[in-house]
């Protein structure tokens, strides 16, 4: 079990894991608070590809793993996953709050 260095990396060959066992393919997050440290898995019992980091924004680009992951398990593992990042960006921009009067 080597970790991958890269999130882009991690994210290419997660994927590519799912799609060619999706039955057998699991994936699990693992936050050690005393280290700060998160680490991510997924495996089928053949390969185990890992991802670790202390970064908090990276918290974001898991999130965006888990809708992927969550999209595909839905879907199938074909589906298009392109709309799952246009959906977050358009969720992630801030309302506009006035700060004037109410009438």
């Amino acid at each position: 079990m080597v970790y991958v260095a890269s999130w882009d990396d991690f994210l290419e060959k997660s994927l590519l894991l799912f799609r060619s066992q999706p039955d057998q393919t699991r994936y699990s997050t693992k936050y050690r608070h005393c280290d700060g440290k998160l680490v991510l898995k997924v495996t089928d019992d053949k390969e185990c590809i890992k991802f670790k980091t202390d970064q908090a924004q990276d918290a974001r680009k898991m999130e965006k793993l888990n809708n992927i992951f969550f999209t595909l398990m839905a879907n199938g593992p074909q589906a298009d996953i392109s709309e799952v990042g246009v959906k977050e960006q358009i969720e992630a921009q801030p309302a506009k709050k006035g700060r004037g009067r109410k009438q």
